[in-house]
């Protein structure tokens, strides 16, 4: 069994206070609401219950901190692209979210969970924009793969890559991955990433 599976929930925070030390490595897990992203994280982790699942977009309203121990975390940040909340509680998010990217020095990288019968909507794009200004790699996980036909699904990868640059290659600050939750399609592709921003050894090692 991969380490993932060890992985526990550790807290919520509201804000950059209620952060674990800002010590050892974490990865960031973002994306639009109802790509996708709890789906994602429980299957990296072959966890069932590790993260809350919900039809509701806009479920996760904090940031929710999973931890293998001291210096190993997961971080899943607020959905982002959701209108039906108050526009107060919206702009909280925004700063929390940038506050956390532009400061969290033990910050590795950004799992950036995007629908893949949706690709790169603007906030995607945004979040992508952001990453690139400070120098932060993203891995791009297309979840629902298996809701695609295998050409679609090839299609939508192929134009993804070419779109984004994204040449394959591990110095790449922007890869690109199929992914599937339900089929078990990209897991441990998704996992080495992760593994390898944590300074972890990975599934090919």
């Amino acid at each position: 069994m991969h380490i993932l599976h060890t992985i526990k929930f550790h807290k919520s925070a509201n804000a950059m206070r209620d952060l674990p030390p800002d010590t050892g490595a974490e990865v960031a897990f973002a994306g639009r609401s109802n790509a996708g992203k709890s789906s994602a994280l429980n299957a990296l982790a072959s966890h069932k219950g590790l993260a809350r699942v919900s039809k509701t977009p806009g479920r996760t309203q904090l940031i929710n901190i999973f931890a293998l121990d001291d210096d190993h975390r997961l971080i899943d940040l607020p959905g982002y692209g959701y209108a039906k909340v108050p526009l107060a509680v919206r702009d909280h998010w925004r700063a929390l979210v940038d506050t956390y990217m532009r400061q969290r020095q033990s910050l590795k990288g950004v799992v950036l969970i995007i629908d893949s019968r949706h690709p790169l909507k603007e906030f995607d794009r945004q979040m992508l924009t952001y990453a690139e200004s400070i120098d932060l790699p993203c891995h791009c996980v297309l979840t629902k793969a298996d809701k695609l036909s295998r050409s679609e699904a090839a299609r939508t990868l192929a134009h993804t890559r070419a779109e984004l640059g994204a040449d394959g290659s591990e110095q790449a600050r922007v890869s690109v991955q199929l992914f599937s939750a339900t089929a078990k399609t990209g897991l441990d592709e998704a996992r080495d990433v992760v593994l390898r921003w944590l300074g972890l050894p990975t599934a090919a090692k």
